[in-house]
């Protein structure tokens, strides 16, 4: 059986340390987990050519919204997030497309959040950020602030928020009117070094989900443990929505001790390559 993690760049991508190392623990003997560089408008052609021996795809960046586009079927989340990151094949061959993103969030944050921590801010407007305004949402926020550094984005992905939580109260603000201190829960899903410029913060509870993975811990993530934030990284997000890709894709329950050890194992050597985001 085969599944493969595709995007364009890709070859940073740890997802196939994780699954085949979940394979191995699993003892599922003769799976193979691997890599592919496929831009957005070679999707359709990619997805058609591969044979029954295929079980799974994940998707990271271009390919999230062009997903949807090549599934049969979508899961509500997917749909709802309007991408996915995930095309499992259904037993008639087609594929249907799920978002593990969001419930890998809630997963790696839900030990963390407290429920008096009503309010959240956003910091960023693309493909994770959406995953992040439904994961909010799921943990309980009531308020979020939508930041970017393009404030049209932030207004967008407000409005669509607002559409797709409707029990939420959005707001947009550029990214340069957002300081620590005013939501308790801040979800930055900026790339490397974006956030750097953030990273002097004063004494606070809190709790802070930096997407960054790779040259870990961020600036940002390094002032907000200093500033007493419980501080949640990338990874945790990675490892998360691969455990679900991985359970999606086999059936059998995801060995997360194996993964998780394998992914800190590669990351361990490495300072480089610090924009990689935990979607990947």
């Amino acid at each position: 059986m085969r599944a493969a993690v595709l995007g364009s760049p890709i070859e940073h991508s740890l997802s196939p340390d994780l699954h085949n190392a979940g394979y191995a623990a699993a003892g599922l003997v003769g799976w193979h987990y691997e890599r592919h560089r496929v831009e957005a408008d070679e999707l359709p052609g990619f997805v058609a050519g591969l044979d029954a021996d295929w079980r799974g795809l994940s998707l990271t960046m271009p390919l999230k919204q062009a997903c949807l586009r090549v599934a049969g079927e979508a899961t509500a989340v997917a749909t709802a997030a309007g991408a996915g990151n995930t095309l499992v094949r259904l037993s008639n061959g087609e594929w249907l497309a799920d978002n593990t993103d969001i419930g890998g969030l809630v997963d790696a944050l839900a030990p963390h959040w407290r429920p008096e921590w009503g309010r959240a801010a956003i910091l960023g407007s693309g493909a994770t950020a959406h995953s992040a305004v439904l994961a909010a949402a799921m943990l309980g926020a009531e308020e979020l602030t939508c930041y970017a550094r393009n404030r049209t984005a932030a207004d967008g992905l407000a409005a669509w928020a607002a559409a797709a939580s409707p029990e939420l109260a959005v707001s947009a603000e550029p990214l340069e009117r957002w300081r620590l201190g005013s939501e308790p829960v801040v979800l930055s899903t900026l790339p490397g070094g974006a956030a750097d410029r953030f990273a002097l913060l004063d004494d606070r509870e809190g709790l802070l989900f930096d997407a960054v993975y790779a040259g870990w811990p961020t600036p940002l993530a390094r002032a907000a443990e200093a500033a007493g934030m419980t501080v949640v990284g990338g990874f945790e997000l990675l490892l998360h929505q691969a455990a679900r890709q991985f359970e999606l894709f086999t059936g059998v329950a995801a060995p997360l001790a194996a993964m998780r050890a394998a992914g800190e194992a590669r990351l361990r050597p490495s300072s480089a390559a610090g924009a990689d985001r935990g979607d990947r």
